[in-house]
């Protein structure tokens, strides 16, 4: 076997059947590293329990010769390593494995060898986490039983060159992949193996380096190494929870690094090894790249009080007991540099809970994770307008208007943000507006305008944002857009939005959304006024070039052959845009149509017959069922503008299914679900937009 090995042909294997369902499977390969935790996961995934075992490295020119293991040697090269692997195992009660699943096993060993030889080792390991994973969905029973303790010893004497671990546990299923695994995500190399079960205890001895050929020499070493392969060890049987295995058990694997870095404590390790932490960091870290790198790194302090807490935190806060806080936090701040920092601290701090808790929570929760972040937003946005203003009238003095009184200022959110949908990566489209002309309370005054101009623009610094759209303020939406200024008087807004002024008809849609969030109550009802005068007026509705502009999205923002969630036929702006166009339409005559919220329109004009229940029904469905989709591709991507849905036969669809909720044993059989769930609401979606606007 070890002679028949070439390029073409890395890995040889033969299965020898023992009877009672005990078969002796040797595998004969060139030697990557990582290769044993592969192995052992494969034939875990095909119900084989390793009873016993001997596994062990050699090179042709001088049997047992060592090499320097940061160096790969050629692959033509005569001196290659090479595993001569024996496995004794028996069949799990239920499984099958005749000659049919024999020839597949060969073919996904020769697939999985083939990954190594081409130094995909990420790919390879995440392909055997995801059949783990299929396989431990269909054998729950067998896999979530008690956490048994591991006993692990080093030893240095019995080996020459390599330390020796020795391990001592109950036997439970996939027991070797889970530890071996655990071990090359350390960069621990694995040399020889002999594997033994006595009764129901395995009593394994693995002889082993690391990276650099070194015996694992200190004391702390491996009390870190022990600490580390037993955790992993753990956690692998929670992977059925996680939407991406491979995902997860890298970031455990970096969470550890982190305690490390954190001395260990003794508190943290008790509730990371315990079943509901375990199960919920699953579930955590296996949800994105994009969360991981942004919050839990940053917020680790955060992360295992959060779960700790879990079950007694609240997704939603209440908005006055938040301000109050965050007041008393700003108030130590003594410069408005430090003003600002401790006012995105606490914006981080809020976001990184209200995420956690929705990640972790049923899709239901979805309009509360809206408000929560939509009362956050208002929150952190009145204060910075109160530290920036504060700041200001120190050095310009109080703004007056032309009768002596204080020139008020008011904050609008539009979008998403004034509708109170906010989701993840949402940016906070905003309208700033002050009371009118005057001038500053000082010995060296400014006209208000310029005073208010320069107080939009601290606001707008004050508020960082980690990644474009995730609470960056928009002001793309106020009057002649970018060629406008980004304050406008009570005036200005009342010539520029009524009939015979300049706003585009998107524009009277966009107000739709308008709503007050922050500074002077008064001022914002007046705002109101004017938004209602002009959005529900009785001019008639442009319809046709509101629905030239929907076809230009279609053509222009979606690259054929891909479906865009956002802007494809069916995608969640038609929706928007059909309950936005019946708001215009109707809304003089139904004052109950004159609000901010989709699902509070979409009810209203049900209210009122101008859609039927089916309707109702239908499009509520599609639209939540849409935004938790967006949400979920968010979350993944980092990113709010890529709403691709991913191909069909793709791993990310299949990720995106289990975040989603499709979770199952069959993961293709669960994405096909996901698309067909996809295809009818947006078919609903497209079909009423187009039955009520495109045929009217």
């Amino acid at each position: 076997m070890s002679y028949r090995l070439d390029s073409q042909h890395p890995v040889q294997s033969r299965v020898i059947p023992r009877g009672d369902g005990i078969f002796d499977i040797v595998i004969v390969a060139y030697d990557y590293f990582s290769e044993l935790s592969i192995l052992c996961g494969l034939l875990a995934c095909f119900g084989l329990d390793i009873q016993s075992g001997h596994i062990y490295t050699f090179s042709e020119k001088g049997r047992g010769a060592g090499r320097d293991l940061g160096e790969r040697p050629s692959k033509t090269s005569d001196s290659r390593k090479k595993i001569v692997d024996l496995f004794r195992v028996r069949l799990i009660k239920g499984e099958v494995f005749d000659e049919a699943r024999q020839n597949e096993f060969e073919r996904e060993l020769q697939g999985l060898i083939l990954l190594l030889d081409q130094d995909h080792l990420q790919e390879a390991r995440a392909q055997i986490n995801r059949r783990f994973v299929e396989y431990l969905s269909r054998k729950k029973g067998d896999f979530m039983g008690p956490l048994y303790p591991v006993e692990v010893r080093f030893d240095n004497r019995l080996s020459e060159k390599w330390t020796v671990m020795g391990i001592r546990s109950k036997d439970t299923p996939a027991f070797l992949y889970a530890f071996i695994n655990a071990l090359s995500m350390r960069g621990i190399y694995i040399h020889k193996v002999r594997i033994e079960n006595i009764g129901s205890e395995v009593q394994d001895q693995i002889y082993l380096s690391d990276r650099q050929g070194r015996k694992i020499g200190g004391t702390k070493e491996q009390d870190l190494l022990r600490i580390a392969t037993v955790m992993i060890k753990l956690f692998t049987h929670f992977l059925v929870r996680a939407p991406d295995p491979a995902m997860a058990i890298t970031h455990f694997d970096q969470l550890l690094d982190k305690i490390v870095e954190d001395k260990m404590r003794r508190s943290v390790l008790a509730l990371l090894s315990k079943r509901g932490t375990l199960d919920l960091l699953a579930r955590l870290l296996g949800a994105s790249e994009f969360l991981w790198e942004d919050f839990l790194r940053m917020q680790f302090e955060n992360l295992l009080p959060i779960l700790q807490d879990f079950r007694k935190a609240e997704l939603l806060r209440d908005k006055e007991q938040m301000r109050r806080q965050l007041r008393m936090s700003l108030a130590r701040g003594r410069t408005l540099e430090d003003k600002k920092r401790i006012l995105n601290e606490f914006k981080d701090r809020e976001m990184f809970r209200i995420d956690m808790r929705h990640l972790l929570e049923p899709p239901a929760d979805l309009m509360d994770f809206s408000r929560a972040l939509t009362e956050l937003a208002e929150v952190v946005l009145d204060q910075a307008y109160e530290i920036c203003h504060t700041h200001l009238t120190r050095r310009y003095g109080q703004p007056l208007l032309e009768n002596h009184t204080v020139c008020p200022f008011a904050i609008c959110g539009l979008g998403k943000f004034g509708g109170r949908e906010m989701g993840y990566a949402s940016d906070l489209e905003v309208l700033f507006v002050y009371g009118g002309p005057g001038r500053t309370q000082s010995k060296v005054p400014i006209e208000n305008g310029d005073y208010f101009e320069r107080l939009c623009q601290e606001i707008i610094n004050s508020i960082e944002a980690r990644r474009e759209g995730m609470f960056q303020i928009d002001v793309r939406l106020r009057p002649y857009g970018k060629a406008g200024v980004l304050a406008n008087s009570m005036e200005q807004l009342g010539s520029y939005y009524s009939p015979k002024g300049e706003a585009a008809p998107f524009e009277r849609q966009a107000l739709t959304k308008l709503r007050p969030v922050a500074g002077d109550q008064t001022l914002g009802r007046q705002i109101e006024s004017i938004r209602d005068a002009f959005v529900y007026s009785d001019e008639p509705w442009d319809l046709q070039t509101a629905l030239h502009l929907r076809r230009r999205q279609m053509n222009e923002l979606v690259n054929p052959g891909t479906v865009n969630v956002k802007y494809s036929p069916g995608g969640v702006i038609d929706l928007e845009y059909a309950v936005q166009y019946l708001q215009i339409m109707y809304g003089r005559r139904h004052p109950g149509l004159r609000t901010t919220s989709t699902l509070e329109a979409l009810e209203g004009l049900y209210r009122v017959w101008i859609i039927s229940q089916e309707e109702w029904d239908r499009l509520r469905e599609a639209y939540l069922f849409l935004r938790a989709l967006i949400d979920a591709l968010r979350i993944v991507r980092g990113n709010a503008r890529d709403l691709v849905l991913p191909d069909r036969d793709s791993d990310e669809i299949k990720y995106l299914a289990r975040r989603m909720g499709f979770s199952g044993p069959d993961w293709d059989q669960s994405a096909q679900k996901l698309a067909d769930e996809i295809h009818l609401h947006m078919e609903n979606a497209h079909h009423f937009f187009v039955s009520r606007f495109e045929k009217a």
